[in-house]
């Protein structure tokens, strides 16, 4: 290894750069026990700087440190092709990004390095914005770098380490164009929960606008059309928040099932079981959001005009001297109704505070493996059983199922109640004994070959 590529806290590292990104980065190096000098086209006049640095011309700044951090736009490169003589043998980090896919040809990492081939370039840290610098949460972030010098990108590693960020190296210098298109990607691992989210959401919408407004216009000649800001969205958020739960859960069983049939653990599950089980967090996350919106949309109905209306009606229409019956079943329903809510609620946040990288990180596995399992599931029963007492008096009543349709609280109760029952079913061992006999019984109606081939993967 290049001995003038090792970093230790006193090398002095230079940043060719004075906007935003160049000043965070200066800052974060000198917090972190580094030198810094920083290249700049008028070292008298750049601005303020992190006290402690340095400023010099580019040339100077060039010639006095082996490590170069390139935050400057691409269009701003060709000034580099008259340093080329002082960047020979230096390494070159360059941070620029695009605004949009495609805008080049090239990837600017390769631009970079065909202006100055005596260098060695690596791209990388292009994913930290000065923000994020400047307030210091880089502790775990994750980056990526990519070069044609292994001992570049290890001087890179080494520094971006004692930042307290996690590297990963994606190869060499042709990759360079994936890794400048990661900023520009908008929340990819939220557009398959998202895209749920919102097919569910519309799903049930219109379904309960033909069920509730109008069935009520086209057979009762009632314009309830008013309930369609709050009643309908109080209904349409809670179902989908209980299905996007379910949707969080289901997977491990599924994968469960697979390793339990495969008789082994070691085998790559599908992708699309896989894709699924990746965005779980995503998933348990929208559910917590539309669970929140239930309960606030749940604390408004008392002051609405119409719920105002129907209870002043009430009144009028029972004179002081009929008695008001007090049914004890309704009491202990809706009583159990409401704390079964407010339990769900409850547990619903424990598991999205836990799933926070800052509290998560501050458990074991296994205290982070009972929260998100143990009380994930619990969680998922209380609020299935939320659901259950809310119509457990209107399954059987025939002015349930208008137009012969089932309410949409029915529809919402499949999926988590398939999925505990599956979960239960799973840890009997009655249920372990069936699903390998059922294996065994598939192998021996395979060809000696192919029987080979199982067992050596199963291995």
């Amino acid at each position: 290894v290049n001995p003038r590529l090792m970093l230790h806290p006193q090398k002095l590292l230079c940043i060719f750069g004075t906007g935003d990104l160049g000043r965070s980065l200066g800052l974060r190096l000198l917090q972190s026990g580094y030198r810094v000098v920083y290249g700049s086209r008028r070292p008298h006049s750049c601005g303020p700087l992190p006290q402690g640095a340095q400023v010099m011309s580019h040339a100077e700044a060039a010639q006095s440190a082996s490590l170069i951090f390139i935050c400057v736009h691409r269009e701003h490169y060709e000034f580099l092709e008259t340093l080329a003589s002082h960047l020979e043998g230096k390494v070159l980090v360059d941070l620029s990004n695009n605004l949009k896919k495609g805008m080049y040809q090239e990837a600017n990492a390769a631009y970079l390095q065909s202006l100055v081939p005596g260098a060695a370039v690596v791209k990388g840290l292009n994913t930290l914005s000065a923000w994020a610098l400047q307030n210091g949460l880089l502790a775990g972030k994750q980056v990526y770098l990519c070069g044609n010098s292994a001992e570049a990108k290890q001087a890179v590693a080494k520094m971006a380490t004692k930042l307290g960020l996690t590297v990963l190296d994606r190869g060499t210098l042709s990759a360079a164009r994936e890794l400048e298109d990661f900023p520009l990607q908008l929340f990819p691992e939220w557009r398959l929960p998202l895209r749920v989210a919102i097919g569910l959401i519309a799903f049930f919408f219109f379904y309960l606008l033909i069920r509730d407004v109008i069935y009520a216009y086209a057979e009762q000649k009632k314009d309830i059309s008013f309930r369609i800001m709050v009643s309908l969205a109080n209904k349409v958020f809670p179902i989908v928040s209980l299905v996007m739960l379910s949707l969080c859960y289901l997977p491990g069983v599924i994968a469960a099932i697979l390793q339990l049939y495969r008789g082994t653990k070691y085998r790559r599950f599908p992708d699309w079981l896989d894709r699924w089980m990746l965005c779980r967090k995503q998933m348990g996350l929208i559910a917590l959001g539309l669970a929140f919106l239930h309960a606030i949309y749940t604390f408004i109905i008392p002051i609405r005009y119409a719920v105002r209306h129907k209870l002043i009606s009430l009144v009028m229409k029972n004179n002081k001297t009929t008695p008001f019956y007090f049914d004890n079943t309704e009491a202990w329903g809706t009583d159990s109704f409401y704390v079964l809510g407010i339990l769900g609620l409850f547990l619903y946040v424990l598991l999205g505070l836990t799933s926070l990288p800052s509290v998560g990180g501050t458990l074991s596995w296994r205290e982070f493996s009972f929260i998100q399992s143990k009380l994930g599931h619990l969680t998922l029963c209380i609020c299935t059983a939320h659901g259950y007492i809310y119509g457990w008096n209107k399954f059987l009543r025939s002015s349930t199922y208008k137009w012969y349709t089932p309410p949409g609280y029915m529809l919402c109760l499949i999926v988590p109640s398939v999925v505990l029952v599956l979960k239960v079913l799973l840890v009997l061992p009655c249920v372990d004994r069936t699903l390998t006999r059922i294996r065994q019984g598939w192998e021996r109606t395979q060809p000696r070959e192919e029987m080979g081939t199982i067992k050596a993967t199963n291995l």
